[in-house]
């Protein structure tokens, strides 16, 4: 019979593991559903790949390292993911307008657009760090 610490200890791993099996779970359905098809067959990953290699020849040195600073408070983990959905975005905007290269101004409007609400404030601390003039870009936060 377990008796004493070796039954907290047994007990401490079982709550653990299934709290880590929960949250990656959680992730991985969400991964799933970003996947699924939507009306028009192509799913929400789909659409980003689409984008992205799109405006590939569009992007510049300077617009690539604006979005890796952009994105560095996203933590390491989740910066690949964020980099893709935000750069899909980009690339939408950049189609859309029919843009001959990507601008730092459809950086930043893509950006603000594929963030959620709760990142604004960062990204705007991160943009005031740049010196970017906000009042441009006030209506896409609200």
């Amino acid at each position: 019979m377990l008796d004493g610490w070796f039954l907290w200890f047994i007990l401490f791993w079982v709550v653990v593991l299934v709290s880590m099996m929960g949250i990656g779970g959680f992730f991985m359905f969400r991964k799933f559903l970003k996947r699924m098809p939507k009306t028009d067959g192509k799913s929400d990953m789909d659409w980003e790949e689409y984008y992205v290699g799109m405006t590939k020849k569009l992007w510049q040195q300077q617009q690539k390292e604006l979005l890796e600073d952009l994105v560095s408070p996203v933590p390491e983990l989740f910066r690949d993911v964020a980099r893709q959905k935000i750069a899909g975005k980009i690339g939408e905007l950049a189609i859309k307008e029919k843009a001959s290269v990507i601008t730092e101004d459809i950086v930043i409007r893509g950006y603000i657009m594929a963030t959620p609400k709760r990142d604004h404030k960062f990204l705007r601390k991160k943009l005031l760090e740049r010196k970017v003039n906000l009042h441009t870009y006030e209506n896409l936060f609200n």
